[in-house]
């Protein structure tokens, strides 16, 4: 076998990996395909998540089952007011013998879940995206390595602003994807009420490690690209900025400032695993359109105009790729 196609069958072992995933996953989370397909997506791309969404809609449950079927280790950041940079990254202490140890704070795990990231202030949630960009962290002028793979989800509750610290740009830029979480469907939510009301719930098995994640994530990479999908990508990308001579009329009404490089990259990062997830070991530009949502919502600025009229993110967005 040469190397294209032992990546070939490598491809094929990653979509049976991943339609094992989302059965274990779906043992337990009832409905929220999209969320679930976007989170399996971030991790193979090595990207982090920004969920939207009201509370009691099991995003704990979901991310912590997302960990147990990929058997990683999990922690849950709780983001209030006081929360202070050591609190994550941890602290150096005395030992017994006067000595000065580090102790890791609960940033040093596979999978976390930072809970309502807005409601903390800059500085603390500043050392999660030093965390995040980087795969390390700083504590008393020593560097500390993260353990791959590393994925963080933050949430945010659309409904309460009071109190809370928003995320500029700059820093919204350093998520892969932001997903909208939404309430079940009707029989969904039936289901939710049987599956949690009886007896004790179901456990999930695992599915792979995280060995075979990171085989996976330099999988991902190795999918070709043809030009045409890049140039189109990029058109896509300049589609949202209103001073670019490619901006879309729904861009120059509603958009103050557009997506940058950034937004490209994850496209086609995305879009390569969305063809890895089909059993393709291509990308076409239907690849790109099945993630634009995901990567541009929180990468384009809405004018007053936008506000106004009721244009959300989703809708100039739909009205680009058309």
């Amino acid at each position: 076998m040469d190397n294209q196609q032992d990546l070939v069958k490598l491809a094929g072992d990653f979509s049976s990996k991943v339609a094992t995933l989302k059965k274990e996953i779906g043992k337990v989370i009832v409905g929220q395909e999209e969320v679930v397909e976007a989170l399996i997506t971030a991790i193979f791309c090595h990207g982090h998540v920004l969920m939207v969404g009201v509370p009691g809609l099991a995003k704990t449950l979901l991310v912590k089952t997302l960990a147990e079927s990929m058997d990683l280790s999990f922690n849950r950041i709780q983001f209030t007011p006081d929360l202070m940079p050591s609190d994550i990254v941890g602290s150096e202490i005395l030992d017994e013998s006067r000595k000065f140890v580090f102790v890791k704070g609960a940033i040093f795990s596979h999978v976390i879940l930072a809970d309502e990231i807005n409601r903390t202030p800059p500085k603390t949630q500043a050392a999660l995206l030093e965390a995040m960009q980087e795969r390390q962290v700083t504590a008393a002028g020593r560097l500390y390595e993260l353990e791959e793979p590393f994925f963080v989800l933050a949430t945010q509750n659309p409904i309460e602003q009071e109190g809370t610290y928003p995320l500029p740009e700059a820093q919204l830029d350093r998520f892969m994807f932001q997903v909208v979480l939404d309430y079940p469907k009707f029989e969904d939510e039936v289901k939710v009420l049987k599956q949690t009301t009886g007896e004790r719930a179901k456990e999930v098995e695992r599915v792979l490690g995280a060995k075979e994640i990171m085989e996976f994530q330099h999988l991902v990479r190795m999918v070709p690209v043809p030009d045409q999908v890049y140039e189109l990508t990029v058109s896509l990308v300049h589609k949202t900025r209103p001073g670019s001579g490619l901006a879309a009329e729904a861009t120059k009404r509603y958009i103050s400032f557009g997506a940058g490089p950034r937004a490209g990259q994850n496209l086609i990062l995305a879009a390569k695993c969305r063809a890895l997830m089909k059993g393709k070991f291509s990308v076409d530009f239907e690849d790109v359109r099945e993630v634009a949502k995901w990567v541009l919502r929180h990468r384009i600025v809405r004018n007053f105009k936008a506000e106004a009229e009721g244009m959300s993110a989703d809708d100039i967005i739909q009205s680009l790729l058309v």
